[in-house]
Parts: structure tokens; sequence; C-alpha cells
């Protein structure tokens, strides 16, 4: 037993808009170096509990904590700098692949980090990206390639903690493979995966299934 507060948990969050349920009483909790899966049919929250745990939407009832301290307009912008969210089409902005990869460690916040872009080959490599790649511009990457550089660029980070919204849904086979055998092998990233597909999943500690909610109104 420990008692390190978890790195991401969600307590009985119920999330409304114009009145419509669109998450009900949703709870989940990953210690630090687990990682789960999220799944569910179409339109039953999955891209609202995205957004709960990033602060960008406020449950109505329930709570979100980071390392065990509340998610709140006074803590938010504080919180969200211990997570890296990829998304299933992520924007790189434009530029060239190895220029995309430094911007972030333009900022304060980051500038202590900025060696960690030596092991940016190495990512490359596991994740089956070519070099040449860096001297590429970003608007002629494949949907898979923009995929893996937007991991890349997350990973080196180094973020507490890792909100994946099907990363490999634009990849082949061998690729997803490799994405899967990277974060099997690493006991100490936190990861939460978004994904329809969990079989490429299996060394997940949890798999979260949302049900589709019965009816968007409130009983």
């Amino acid at each position: 037993m420990t008692d390190e507060p978890n790195a991401l948990e969600a307590k009985d969050v119920t999330v409304r808009f114009n009145g419509q349920t669109v998450l009900r009483d949703f709870s989940m909790a990953l210690q630090a170096g687990e990682k789960a899966v999220l799944t569910g049919p179409s339109g039953c929250g999955k891209s609202t509990v995205l957004r709960c745990l990033l602060g960008f939407v406020t449950p109505e009832e329930g709570t979100v904590l980071v390392a065990g301290t509340p998610l709140a307009a006074e803590t938010v912008w504080c919180l969200r700098r211990q997570i890296a969210y990829v998304g299933q089409e992520p924007d790189l902005g434009s530029g060239l692949v190895g220029q995309i990869l430094e911007r972030p460690f333009h900022y304060r916040a980051n500038a202590a980090l900025k060696s960690n872009l030596r092991r940016a080959p190495e990512l490359f490599e596991t994740f089956r990206l070519a070099a040449s790649l860096l001297d590429k511009e970003t608007g002629n990457l494949s949907g898979g390639e923009k995929q893996r550089v937007a991991l890349v660029s997350a990973l080196l980070l180094d973020r507490r903690v890792l909100l994946l919204d099907e990363i490999t849904s634009a990849l082949d086979a061998k690729s997803t493979d490799a994405v899967a055998d990277y974060f099997r092998s690493r006991d100490g990233v936190t990861a939460l995966f978004v994904a329809h597909d969990t079989d490429r999943f299996s060394f997940v500690n949890q798999v979260v299934t949302l049900p589709q909610l019965s009816s968007r109104g409130d009983p």
C-alpha cells in the first residue's frame, strides 16, 4: 500500500449541456504508472471525459483530481502542465517536423527540458518513423505520421499523465504494435487511452467502459 495520491482521478462526475446529460456519475482512478483504456459506443461521452480531465469542461457534479489536487479555476493552469494530450487528428501547426518538436521548449515552462530533444531520433525509430521526416513539412505528413509525431512531442515533455485519444486509428498493424510495445515496456508511464478497438491494449491495468446513456435528459 502507498499513501501517494492517484495520478489522475474522477469522482462521480456528471456533465450536462443545455439540460442534456452527456456524462453521469463517472468515476475512475489511475495510480502512477498505471494504464487504462476508456472505451464505449460513439456518443457515450469519451470526449467529454477527456475535456473534463484537461479542465476544459467543468462538471456540474463531482470532482477531477490530478496528483490529489482538485481541478478548479485556481489550479487548472498549473495542473494542466502535468498532462500531455494527443488527439486523433493532431494539429501540428506549420513548419518542418524538427521545428515542431522544438517549439514547446521555447516556452519558459518547458525550457529546462530542452535536452530531451536528444531522445527524438530514438523515439522516431521506436515508432517506425524515418529520420528524414524531421526535415519534412508537416502539411506533407500522412495521418499516421502526424499521430506518431504528436506522440513523440508529448513524450519529450515528460508529463505526469498522458491522455491519448485514438492515437493508433490511422496506423497500420506494425506501427500500432510498435506503439503498444512501447507503453507495455514503460512501467513508469501513466496513460489513459481512448479506443474503440481494445484488442491492441491487452497490457493495460484496467478497461473503463462508458455505457450509452439511455436518455440524454435527466430522469
